[in-house]
C-alpha cells in the first residue's frame, strides 16, 4: 500500500517538482528519458528522489513488485499450491461453471505436476480476490493478460506462449517468473520485515511453507483431515473446458495439449467418466447448499457443520445482492447490543460483538467482486468430444 500511494502521489505532480508523502520530502525525476516519453504521451516507469536520504527510488517497479509479491502469498496460503503450479497459473486456469439452473461457480484448474493430480479448486473469497486483482491489473494495461513464454526445466523445452498470470519483462520478450525468483523475493521481504521487527529476525518462509499452513488451516477449522484431501484432489474438468472467446484457438489448443500431455502421465482410471447418478448426486450438493444470504461453500459430501449460523460461519459465500439484507441484520444486532448492554448482560454482548465482527467481514468480501473478464464458450464447442481441441 505504501508503494501504491507513493506511486500515486508521484504521477499527480510534473516533471522534476517536489512532494511530500508519508512525512517524507520527495522530488520526481526529470531526465532526458522522463521529458521524450512524457512530450510523446508514452506510459514509462517513474522515479523519485528521497530529498531526505538521497536515495532514487524506482517508484513504478517498486509498486509492481510489491503487488506481486502480495498477490504470490495471497494464493499460496488461501490455495495450498506448490510453487510450480502456483507460476502455470494462466487466464484460462480461471473457469466460470455455468449450472444449469444459471448459478456460476467460480474454479481454478491446477496442471497436474509429475507427484500431483489434476485438481479443480472451488475458489473461496478470500482466493477469489487476488486472483482477480492479477487479472483486473493485467486488462488495464493490456487489455488483456499478455502471452508470455516459459522454459521447462524438466522436459528441457521452450514451452508455447501462454497468459501466464506471474510474468515479468526480460529485455524485450515476456516471460514467466521462474521459482528463483519467488523463493528470492520471499526471502527478501522477510529480511525487509525483521528490519521493522526485530522479533522476526532470522525466520524465513519458503513458498512450500504456505501449503503447509493451508493444510493446518483446513483442519483447525473443523474439517476432517481425508475432507481436506478430498478438497485438493481431482475433480473432471470436462464441464469447465472452453471459454476461448477471449484468446485465439492456437493458444487454447497448446494450453489443452500441455494438460494432455501432464494427463498421460497418470493412471486411466484417474480420469474415468461419472456415472449419472455420481453427476446428479454432485449437483444436488450445491442446491443443498443455498442459504438465504448466499452459498455455503462446505466441500461435497459434508453436513453443515455450523448448524446453519450463517453470519459466523467461514463457509459462507455472501451474495451482493443480499447486502441490504446484511444492513438490516447488522442494525438489529446494534439494538439488541444497546439493550444487553443496558441490562448487563455481558455474555450476550460478548457474543453479538462476535456476530458483528463476522457480518462487517462478509459485506467487505461481497463488496470485492471483480470483472475477470473470463471468455465465454463459443457455440461450436459446446458439443466438441472429450479430448477433442476446441476449434477442431
Amino acid at each position: 500500500m505504501y508503494y501504491r500511494d507513493l506511486l500515486a502521489a508521484t504521477e499527480a505532480v510534473g516533471l522534476g517538482k517536489h512532494f511530500t508523502h508519508d512525512g517524507t520530502r520527495w522530488q520526481r525525476t526529470a531526465s532526458e528519458n522522463d521529458c521524450r516519453y512524457a512530450k510523446r504521451g508514452e506510459a514509462y516507469r517513474l522515479r523519485a528522489l528521497n530529498r531526505d536520504t538521497g536515495e532514487l527510488v524506482q517508484v513504478t517497479l517498486e509498486e509492481e513488485g510489491a503487488f506481486f509479491d502480495w498477490a504470490v502469498v495471497e494464493i499460496l496460503r488461501h490455495a495450498g499450491l506448490r510453487i510450480e503450479e502456483l507460476l502455470e497459473l494462466t487466464h484460462l486456469s480461471v473457469r466460470n461453471y455455468q449450472r444449469t439452473n444459471g448459478e456460476g461457480i467460480a474454479l481454478l484448474v491446477v496442471a497436474p505436476s509429475k507427484a500431483d493430480r489434476e485438481r479443480v479448486i472451488p475458489m473461496s473469497a478470500e482466493l477469489f480476490h487476488p486472483i482477480a486483482q492479477v487479472i483486473k491489473r493485467h486488462r488495464s494495461q493490456h487489455s488483456t493478460v499478455p502471452l508470455a513464454h516459459s522454459y521447462d526445466p524438466y522436459e528441457r523445452i521452450w514451452k508455447a506462449s501462454l497468459p501466464y498470470l506471474f510474468q515479468r519483462i526480460n529485455g524485450l520478450h515476456r516471460s514467466a517468473v521462474t521459482p528463483t525468483t519467488i523463493r528470492r523475493r520471499l526471502l527478501e521481504r522477510c529480511t525487509d520485515l525483521a528490519k521493522i521487527h526485530p522479533e522476526f529476525e532470522g525466520i524465513t518462509f519458503a513458498p512450500h511453507d504456505f501449503r503447509r499452513l493451508f493444510a493446518t488451516e483446513l483442519v483447525n477449522s473443523g474439517l476432517p483431515i481425508h475432507i481436506g484431501a478430498a478438497l485438493l484432489g481431482h475433480l473432471s474438468i470436462e464441464t469447465t473446458r472452453g471459454y476461448v472467446a477471449v484468446f485465439d484457438e492456437v493458444v487454447v489448443r497448446h494450453y489443452q495439449q500441455f494438460l494432455e500431455r501432464r494427463r498421460e502421465q497418470r493412471p486411466q482410471e484417474e480420469y474415468r467418466e461419472p456415472t449419472t447418478g455420481e453427476w446428479t448426486e454432485f449437483e444436488e450438493h450445491f442446491d443443498k447448499r443455498k442459504v438465504e444470504l448466499g452459498s455455503c461453500g462446505r466441500p461435497y459430501g459434508t453436513p453443515c457443520a455450523h448448524e446453519h449460523a450463517c453470519i459466523r460461519c467461514p463457509m459462507l459465500t455472501l451474495n451482493p445482492k443480499m447486502l441490504p439484507r446484511l444492513d438490516e441484520l447488522e442494525a438489529d444486532l446494534v439494538q439488541r447490543r444497546d439493550q444487553a448492554a443496558a441490562n448487563g448482560w455481558k455474555g450476550e454482548i460478548e457474543g453479538i460483538d462476535l456476530t458483528l465482527t463476522f457480518l462487517r467481514g462478509k459485506r467487505t468480501q461481497a463488496r470485492r467482486a471483480v470483472n475477470l473478464g473470463m471468455p465465454t464458450i463459443p457455440t461450436h464447442d459446446l458439443t466438441a468430444q472429450p479430448g477433442t481441441p476446441p476449434g477442431s
